[in-house]
């Protein structure tokens, strides 16, 4: 009986993929951003992207493009965090926060099929933070991060082109209620489809 569904699950994603229903690839890129809110500096800074993706087709030219990413996010503490959020950063002028994230992309293809505009969810859950505010505070920032992004992936055969924008819709901040932290950045990535 299991190798029997086992076989049907195989042959039903081969006959999406011979029709062109469904793709899957990886990809990679950089991320720009910055932690908006008191005790950041107004200045983004550079992160990289590392993930795979799926491309699952619902009409002529609406796609659901789900995807699972490593986001690194870099930001700097301003000069008056002390005053803010006290001395739970220890010195420290860098923050690193690394995020598995799960976009959720609704793909609209224009005219040929090399444009779509992409919009929808990502939710992210804090992997790694840095030693220095672990040892110091346990959580500075909340293990998850809700976002919405948007922006245009260009297609040329099996390769796809990434340009967005995303904006933290969550409170990051888990030390004090007085001041609101929310991620935001620019996503650039090239991605390869292998089906």
């Amino acid at each position: 009986m299991r190798a029997s569904g086992l076989l049907a699950v195989l042959t039903m994603l081969f006959s999406l993929q011979s029709t062109a229903q469904f793709h899957v690839g990886v990809k990679a890129g950089a991320n720009v951003t910055k932690v908006d809110g008191k005790s950041f500096k107004d200045e983004f800074r550079s992160g990289y992207m590392l993930g795979g993706f799926a491309e699952i087709k619902l009409s002529k030219k609406l796609y659901i493009q789900p995807e699972l990413l490593i986001n690194q996010y870099n930001t700097r503490l301003d000069t008056n965090y002390n005053n803010l959020v006290g001395n739970i950063f220890n010195g420290m002028t860098s923050v690193k926060l690394d995020y598995l994230s799960v976009p959720i992309l609704l793909n609209y293809r224009m005219g040929g099929g090399f444009i779509s505009l992409q919009a929808g969810p990502q939710y992210g859950v804090l992997i790694d933070k840095n030693n220095s505010i672990l040892q110091n505070t346990g959580n500075a920032f909340r293990n998850g991060d809700l976002s919405l992004l948007g922006g245009v992936q260009l297609k040329a055969g099996a390769f796809r082109i990434n340009g967005r924008y995303f904006v933290g819709l969550s409170n990051i901040n888990d030390i004090t209620n007085d001041s609101k932290w929310k991620n935001q950045g620019f996503q650039l990535s090239v991605g390869l489809t292998f089906f």
